[in-house]
């Protein structure tokens, strides 16, 4: 990086806009407790007056759209960098890309047309599938090609999802919330089975699980045909349970090769296996369940154990290591990464077990997830404001 930089150019930047991490986990953390303290409030008294769509459509679309994409903006705008050795987004062209994010964030409380804020999210996506797809190109990182499809499929899912509200395709926006939560899964399954390997081997000194190709695919080709699945709800009851079996039970026999058990006085590295669990833990209890609340219910134990979970983990690792930060010398987060997970057992496990208090179950979760998320923002939104402490650029 240092070589790729000239430092003097850096120094004239803002440091906010050094680096796509910076400002995207900010706001995407942000985002995350604002997001979720609107729709508890909109989930007990109604439609908002101001929010120009369905409440629960505005929920599940910006957890998916707005906060999650962040994170994977700001993941994939900074990891570039390392993959391809090509300088990484920056300045005003990386503050036009948080442009186009925060703009359909503020005008679904606005009378503006819904072409229009759709067409700016597409836009924010489109750039983020640019900036890391000819870095990739032109260095032929083959192993990254595949992030250009995927956002591009995300970009068609945006589209569709703003569809739906007018009732235009032959699908629910149910069946493109439940292609997106796919989406994201299989996102998590492949970077997951590269970094949560390596780094527990690397912190806890001992030989990394080498990938078994057959397994990966038990892991991922199931996952992907749950998301082609999503549109055609006829076929999807019958097929996608078994499924979801599959890559269950694939995905927890990968993590026990992981060595998760030897992680425990390690919370950066802990917190990471205990997010990823959710997802088999998820897709199995989706997969046995043959009743609809359970099934439903049991999404919430993917979308913020595994989602949340593991991009709180990762974004206090990233910010930690790119700030010019000792990794394991940072805050104590334990307590963060412990409330979200438990906020994801509550919100499944609880509200499965205790339906009758499911509003307290609900209201119980949004603040466990506000404190994780909350902790984040007070220890390191300094750290992604200021400069490097080790004065190199990024």
């Amino acid at each position: 990086m240092i070589n790729i930089t000239d430092k003097a150019i850096e120094e004239k930047i803002p440091p906010i806009l050094r680096l796509g991490f910076r400002p995207f986990f900010l706001l995407g953390s942000i985002y995350a407790i604002i997001a979720v303290v609107i729709w508890v409030w909109a989930f007990q008294t109604g439609q908002p007056a101001y929010l120009q769509v369905p409440a629960l459509w505005w929920h599940v679309h910006e957890m998916l759209f707005g906060f999650s994409m962040a994170i994977v903006a700001g993941f994939v705008l900074s990891a570039v960098q390392n993959w391809t050795g090509v300088k990484g987004t920056s300045n005003k062209r990386l503050g036009f890309i948080v442009l186009l994010w925060l703009l359909p964030r503020v005008l679904f409380w606005t009378p503006s047309p819904l072409w229009l804020t759709s067409s700016i999210e597409a836009l924010f996506i489109l750039a983020i599938a640019y900036e890391v797809g000819f870095r990739v190109i032109k260095t032929k990182g083959v192993r990254n090609f595949f992030f250009i499809p995927l956002f591009l499929v995300a970009i068609a899912a945006n589209f569709a999802s703003y569809a739906t509200i007018k009732g235009m395709p032959p699908f629910t926006s149910a069946a493109v919330w439940e292609s997106m939560l796919w989406w994201f899964t299989l996102l998590l399954s492949v970077m997951g089975a590269r970094v949560i390997p390596f780094f527990t081997a690397r912190r806890f000194q001992f030989e990394k699980a080498q990938p078994i190709l057959w397994l990966d695919a038990l892991c991922n080709i199931p996952l992907a045909m749950l998301f082609i699945l999503s549109f055609f709800p006829l076929t999807s009851e019958q097929v996608s349970p078994y499924l979801m079996i599959i890559a269950g039970v694939a995905q927890l026999i990968r993590m026990i090769r992981w060595k998760g058990y030897k992680t425990l006085s390690e919370p950066l590295v802990w917190s990471l296996h205990a997010g990823y669990l959710c997802i088999p833990l998820s897709l199995l209890l989706r997969g046995f369940s043959t009743d609809y609340f359970i099934s439903h219910t049991g999404i919430h134990l993917f979308a913020i154990g595994a989602l949340g979970g593991v991009i709180l983990a990762m974004i206090a690792r990233v910010t930690m290591g790119h700030t010019g930060r000792e990794i394991y010398k940072g805050p104590s987060m334990w307590v963060a990464y412990s409330a979200i997970i438990l906020a994801a057992f509550i919100r499944s496990f609880g509200v499965i077990a205790f339906p009758e208090y499911m509003l307290d179950m609900i209201n119980i979760a949004a603040i466990l997830w506000t404190i994780a998320f909350g902790l984040f923002i007070w220890h390191f939104a300094p750290m992604l404001w200021s400069k490097r402490v080790d004065g190199h650029p990024g």
